[in-house]
């Protein structure tokens, strides 16, 4: 029985109208089980595909957009039951694999997303790796490059697609898009190459392009292309073919197990700058007595101002054992604190880079490596490396460039 927040529903699509709809009920239903209790959980890796031997896809619906439809008696928008999903969306009918549905009960708004929701979702994934190919999750547009960015540290040696998706307009609603990204996100979960799947890796798709889930931001509150990856390419473009860029997907492992990271620490803070903000602001974010990281904020290429008060606090704090992340506020770019005086007196001071990674990316990484159980050094020390494809150093970041 799955847990109440939980609901659970099972679909067998057809590849063509003419086979039995009573072969559904050979599927079984794939059991939930509650939250573990220990550090870390673990399962084997296999290619899975159902009885007949097409793929199986899991679509975890937490709330969102994308699942609201309009009463027609109110107009107020609510959640639909996904037992009705191939009803609001027939074409579904068309794929030649299987979809399970879980519903999260009550569905949750993004902006009310919480590390304990991306425990939820990571151990889902984890308890029906092994009965799916893939998996994609319909989530709030507001949080959703936060999400997508966690699951791809806490999911390791992930070998299958974790695929995020989601609507500006309800899915029952004129001239929405969540029809074109669900349909398109479940393609894209559901296709091999050579027999494994053609991108094992956490990814966003939005309106027709899919992006490594911890380099996407969003970026638009009312237009159809809420998101974007400014730093690296696309890894897909979906147009009449999807059209996959194999350079950039990560390269599938080795055949080791999944290994899931629950535990997130939270004590950590995002540091915006600018211009008149003043010492007691900075002192007292900085002088939080659990704080152990923050994401700093910076003009440019990581520049700060140069007041002595303002330097002082920040080495004051880096004394103390605070990791402090250096990332910029533009949109795109990448932290260099060899350009400017500014920025070199920053990491004099010991500050570390945070690269060409997202704020979302940057904040999500120091969580997961303070849960880990890490020291300050040790966090510096990973912070600078790329683990899941989040950042790009020197030339890296440069062949990226030429590519978005």
């Amino acid at each position: 029985m799955a847990p109440k927040h939980f609901a659970l529903m099972s679909f067998y699509y057809l590849c063509a109208p003419t086979e039995p709809r009573g072969e559904a009920s050979s599927y079984r239903r794939v059991p939930l089980s509650g939250r573990k209790n220990h550090h870390t959980v673990s399962t084997s890796v296999m290619q899975t595909q159902s009885a007949s031997g097409r793929s199986a896809i899991l679509l975890i619906y937490t709330g969102g957009t994308i699942g609201m439809i309009e009463n027609r008696e109110t107009g107020v928008l609510e959640a639909f039951d996904f037992k009705y999903l191939e009803t609001n969306v027939p074409e579904l009918k068309q794929f030649c694999f299987k979809v399970d549905s879980i519903q999260f009960d009550p569905p949750i708004d993004s902006a009310a997303i919480t590390p304990m929701l991306w425990v939820r979702l990571a151990e889902t994934i984890r308890e029906n790796y092994r009965a799916y190919d893939g998996f994609v999750i319909l989530h709030g547009t507001d949080t959703m490059a936060y999400t997508a960015s966690a699951l791809s540290f806490m999911l390791d040696n992930l070998q299958k697609p974790v695929i995020l998706t989601g609507s500006q307009l309800p899915i029952g609603t004129l001239r929405t898009d969540g029809k074109e990204n669900l349909i398109t996100a479940l393609e894209i979960a559901a296709a091999k190459q050579n027999g494994y799947a053609r991108v094992p890796e956490v990814c966003i798709f939005f309106d027709n392009f899919l992006m490594r889930g911890n380099r996407t931001s969003k970026v638009s509150a009312d237009q159809f292309d809420a998101f974007s990856s400014y730093n690296f390419a696309p890894l897909a473009y979906a147009g009449i073919d999807i059209r996959y860029d194999d350079a950039l997907i990560a390269r599938r492992g080795a055949d080791a197990a999944l290994s899931v990271q629950t535990e997130m620490d939270r004590n950590v803070v995002i540091l915006k700058i600018f211009p008149g903000i003043t010492r007691e602001v900075v002192e007292c974010i900085l002088g939080i007595p659990s704080l152990k990281g923050v994401v700093l904020e910076t003009y440019g290429s990581g520049n700060a101002p140069m007041e002595p008060w303002f330097l002082e606090a920040l080495e004051h704090a880096v004394k103390r054992g605070l990791v402090i992340v250096n990332v910029t506020q533009c949109v795109s770019g990448y932290v260099d604190m060899h350009r400017y005086e500014t920025g070199h007196q920053l990491e004099t001071i010991g500050l570390i880079s945070g690269y060409d990674s997202t704020t979302e990316c940057a904040v999500v990484k120091l969580m997961y490596l303070f849960g880990r159980g890490y020291t300050p050094e040790k966090v510096k020390e990973e912070m600078g490396r790329s683990l899941k494809g989040e950042i790009s150093v020197g030339e890296e970041y440069e062949n990226n460039k030429k590519r978005c």
